[in-house]
């Protein structure tokens, strides 16, 4: 009975797998199935031609080119209360950025005194966010002074002491 009912699938053009590729055939559509209830799945590309995201080819670019250090300059700039926090941000403010030394003009004498105080833990946070040697030294300025030498007679002396530096 069981030679007939070979013969018959056999007529019929059915083909005869033992039960491992059976169950390898069954596994293999249970997958189809799962994958085609995910959903179309993300094509990938051999020859770089994969979707990228924007953060990654603007790094890509950034340091095939080399401009990883001017890209930090602006950076300390751009994101200086981001860096050094709101406090600090609201009475000091970066003027210039030279080789590797960010220069900050505060606006008073005793915030000046506080972010000299202050800058060695700030070079470790920059060299943290930052990556290291990207600044190295913080150049501290008081605030700008108005002149006092007005007319054409002047007493001699340094004028008067206030919080101008």
């Amino acid at each position: 009975m069981l030679n007939r009912m070979r013969q018959s699938a056999l007529a019929r053009g059915e083909i005869r797998i033992d039960a491992g590729q059976a169950k390898r055939a069954g596994e293999r559509k249970a997958a189809e199935r799962a994958q085609r209830r995910k959903g179309p799945a993300a094509v990938q590309y051999d020859d770089g031609r994969d979707p990228q995201g924007i953060g990654n080819v603007f790094g890509r670019m950034v340091r095939d080119r080399g401009w990883t250090s001017p890209v930090a300059v602006g950076s300390v700039i751009s994101r200086w209360e981001e860096l050094v926090g709101p406090q600090i941000s609201a009475h000091c403010r970066p003027e210039s950025f030279e080789a590797t030394t960010v220069v900050v003009r505060c606006d008073s004498t005793a915030w000046a005194t506080q972010l000299r105080l202050l800058s060695h833990s700030l070079l470790k946070h920059f060299d943290e966010k930052l990556g290291p040697g990207v600044v190295t030294a913080i150049q501290v300025i008081g605030p700008a002074a108005p002149s006092w030498r007005k007319g054409m007679r002047r007493v001699a002396g340094r004028g008067p002491r206030d919080t101008y530096g």
